[in-house]
C-alpha cells in the first residue's frame, strides 16, 4: 500500500492509504506522496519522492512535482532543493526556545 494525496486546484485535501488500483477508481486528481520523505531526502534510505510528505492544507506545485507547506511568513523564501521554507535569519543554535516574529524578521526567545 501506499500514500496518496488528492489535490484540488494545488492544494491537498485528503491523505489516504490505498492500492495504486483503488485510487486509479477515484474521482479527482491525486498523487503519490511519501511519508518518509522529508527536504528531499528519503528518512529510512529509500528514494525520496516529491521533495515532502503531503499533508492537508500542503502546496501540491505540479511544475517542481513537490509538496510543501503553505508559506508561513512573507519574509520566508522556499528552499528549491528541499521544498522548505527558510527564514531570513537562521534559527538560534543556543539551546533555548525561539518564535518567529515577522515584524521585527527576528528570532524572540520564549520563557
Amino acid at each position: 500500500m501506499s500514500h496518496f494525496a488528492k489535490i484540488d486546484d494545488g492544494i491537498v485535501t485528503q491523505v489516504i492509504v490505498a492500492e495504486k488500483d483503488f485510487v486509479d477508481t477515484q474521482v479527482g486528481t491525486w498523487v503519490q506522496t511519501s511519508y518518509n520523505t522529508h527536504g528531499g531526502q528519503h528518512t529510512a534510505g529509500g528514494t525520496p519522492l516529491r521533495k515532502n510528505y503531503a499533508g492537508i492544507g500542503y502546496v501540491y506545485d505540479s511544475t517542481r512535482d513537490a509538496f510543501y507547506e503553505p508559506q508561513p511568513f512573507v519574509s520566508w523564501t522556499l528552499n528549491e532543493a528541499t521544498c522548505l521554507w527558510e527564514p531570513p535569519v537562521a534559527y538560534p543554535d543556543d539551546g533555548k526556545f525561539y518564535k518567529w516574529n515577522e515584524d521585527t524578521t527576528s528570532w524572540v526567545e520564549v520563557s
